[in-house]
């Protein structure tokens, strides 16, 4: 296979001397959502981010579409790409070769993840050959291509299965040392969440970039059942908005876009490397958010 001219690791782009903002899009169900995904992306292209991810369905469910649309959006659109890659229900055997074809395209930055456990799998079937932690992954990736740069999830209020903040926090030291770049926040809604979640790593000895995750809300129910999903709250003040805002899909996308762009300007004030924005495939508040934050 002919190997492509190699991207810039991402974690080189934290020593610029500005705040970098980047988009995650997830993979397509079918060509109707492929068309979608594809039409935000050149939507996107007006917001020059610094990189893009690709996000990898439970249980490698989305493993050729994940890489499918990485090798799209970093070809067609000439994204610096992040494709996301997880343990479940693979061996190293498989995490190498999809590896090796992302290499190969030239995709050098990879989002190495433990992953949700599917439904029809339990913990014990899931985790094959010692791959059972995003450690244990990202040990692997340096391996067998030590030029990767390796992203890392952060869970800022704890990841639901840690016991505790302190032992999730070991736990992502863990990644750190077995050769994470950087790492990449869980959504939040609280940036005293984020400040709180940063003092911690550093006083455990995690110096690496923590880059926060930001997520517009566009909904009540579905921002209820991502939060519970991965563990963060919501603010009185932000549930009290959004409930006055009623049934208006307008409205309630006013108040999330404005609860973002306040969050990510005291992000930066504070020193912030930067937002990875959680777009959901949508480039209209994307777009948006982007354009209030110039004003």
């Amino acid at each position: 296979m002919l190997e492509m001219t190699p991207d810039r690791p991402i974690s080189s782009l934290f020593a610029l001397s500005r705040p970098l903002k980047s988009v995650e899009f997830f993979p397509p169900r079918d060509d109707a959502a492929l068309g979608q995904l594809l039409q935000t992306a050149r939507e996107i292209q007006k917001l020059q981010p610094d990189f893009v991810s690709i996000t990898y369905g439970a249980g490698g469910s989305t493993r050729e579409r994940t890489a499918a649309v990485a090798r799209q959006l970093h070809d067609e659109f000439a994204f610096l790409t992040m494709a996301h890659l997880t343990c479940v229900n693979h061996t190293p055997a498989d995490i190498t070769a999809v590896a090796a074809a992302h290499h190969a395209a030239g995709i050098r930055n990879l989002m190495a993840l433990r992953g949700d456990v599917p439904k029809e799998l339990t913990a014990a079937t899931a985790f094959r050959d010692g791959l059972r932690h995003a450690s244990d992954l990202v040990a692997l990736l340096k391996r067998s291509q030590p030029e990767f740069c390796l992203g890392v999830a952060g869970y800022p209020e704890r990841h639901p299965e840690a016991p505790s903040f302190d032992t999730d926090i070991a736990h992502l030291r863990r990644k750190v040392d077995a050769g994470a770049d950087f790492i990449t926040t869980q959504l939040f809604f609280d940036n005293a969440v984020y400040y709180r979640f940063v003092d911690a790593c550093r006083a455990r000895g995690i110096t690496v970039p923590i880059l926060p995750g930001i997520m517009p809300v566009l909904s009540l129910k579905q921002i209820r059942r991502f939060t519970e999903m991965c563990g963060a709250s919501l603010p009185t003040a932000l549930v009290k908005r959004l409930e006055a805002a009623g049934d208006s899909a307008d409205a309630v996308e006013f108040v999330g876009l404005e609860w973002a762009v306040t969050q990510i300007r005291d992000l930066l004030k504070q020193g912030a490397p930067g937002y990875h924005l959680y777009a959901l495939n949508r480039a209209k508040s994307a777009l948006a958010l982007v354009a209030a934050l110039a004003q």
